[in-house]
């Protein structure tokens, strides 16, 4: 059982960071989105962090999206789990914080951006492989 829990972790996290790059890229139709456009994402993440400069608001969504593309990525093949788990639930946990600080804290409750930062560190604690390129590697 905790196989199939340890994979549905992986999943359910990977899929929501590709979903958020998906719609902030304009992949969804408006019906579904949250920001639709790249630069609808940009003031979103310039309103979530006031406190870093106007000018380097690109780069941090640029690298926000770098980052969740890369930890979706390697939580799908299952590379290196326990490390992109706790890289995740830090993400994730920035997000949340970000937005309690600035928006309050019902939007991260609503987006359960701190249960996902839960899940990913609970997935980072469970060490038996299932289904991960780390069992081909091991086994090398």
């Amino acid at each position: 059982m905790q196989n199939i829990i340890k994979l549905a972790l992986r999943l359910s996290i990977a899929v929501g960071f590709l979903s958020a790059v998906a719609d902030r890229l304009g992949m969804w139709s408006e019906q579904f989105s949250s920001w639709g456009t790249w630069e609808a994402f940009l003031d979103y993440t310039a309103l979530i962090s006031p406190w870093i400069p106007e000018s380097m608001i690109p780069a941090v969504g640029f690298t926000a999206t770098v980052l969740e593309v890369v930890f979706a990525v390697f939580l799908l093949i299952g590379f290196k789990i326990s490390l992109f788990a706790k890289l995740s639930g830090c993400l994730l946990l920035v997000f949340a914080l970000s937005m309690s600080f600035s928006t309050g804290i019902k939007f991260a409750f609503d987006y359960s951006v701190f249960t996902a930062a839960a899940a990913a560190f609970a997935l980072s604690t469970m060490k038996t492989k299932y289904l991960e390129v780390d069992s081909l590697i091991t086994k090398s």
